[in-house]
């Protein structure tokens, strides 16, 4: 049976990380394991969330680095040696490397807490993605997952999940509701993924 490597890219608290890993544990996402975390942050919870679940991490900083080219490098070394197939960006802070999304090209997919193309590329992430869509007056928000490529939020779409803007939502208010979305389509994501390798 052919298992496939994940390798999870974090930046903070990591609940769509470990949406990921109850998946795997109760046995939605079949034939799949996370070998690897790369973290933007030393800090970063998700980090705690991968050491108990005894997965090895790695932080990767892009201040430790002269450029991207030499962080693009440490981080193909390590998702290399990590027999990485798919990478998964959860809350991934940081612009992925070109030698990455390249050498990765239809198999890095990211989670973002807006309804593609609204409300994505530089700027929008955390909390400013909801303050926008409030302020724009939108009815409804969501998440999207999609495929990683050189531009900011730019990759084909692979699933979105909707919610409304209820009135008098603050910012947090949505961005609970949507949380629970992007748990949900990430997980389905990774499962159409597999599947689709499998039925080749």
């Amino acid at each position: 049976m052919v298992i496939y490597n994940i390798s999870v890219l974090v930046s903070g608290g990591g609940t769509n990380l470990q949406a990921i890993i109850d998946t795997i544990n109760d046995g939605t996402i079949k034939n799949a394991r996370i070998g690897l975390i790369i973290s933007s942050n030393p800090k970063a919870y998700a980090l705690e969330r991968a050491d108990r679940e005894g997965i090895h991490t790695s932080v990767i900083r892009k201040k430790d680095f002269k450029n991207d080219e030499a962080r693009g490098e440490a981080m193909a070394r390590e998702l290399a040696g990590a027999k990485t197939d798919l990478i998964v960006l959860a809350g991934y802070m940081n612009i992925v490397p070109e030698k990455v999304v390249n050498e990765y090209e239809g198999r890095i997919m990211n989670i973002h807490p807006a309804l593609l193309p609204k409300f994505g590329g530089l700027g929008f992430y955390g909390l400013n993605v909801h303050k926008a869509v409030l302020a724009a007056g939108e009815k409804e928000s969501g998440a999207t997952v999609h495929f990683v490529d050189n531009g900011v939020d730019t990759g084909a779409v692979i699933k979105q999940g909707k919610v409304p803007v209820l009135a008098g939502d603050s910012p947090e208010q949505l961005a609970d509701r949507v949380l629970e979305v992007e748990h949900k389509i990430l997980v389905e994501a990774i499962v159409e993924w597999i599947a689709s390798l499998r039925s080749q």
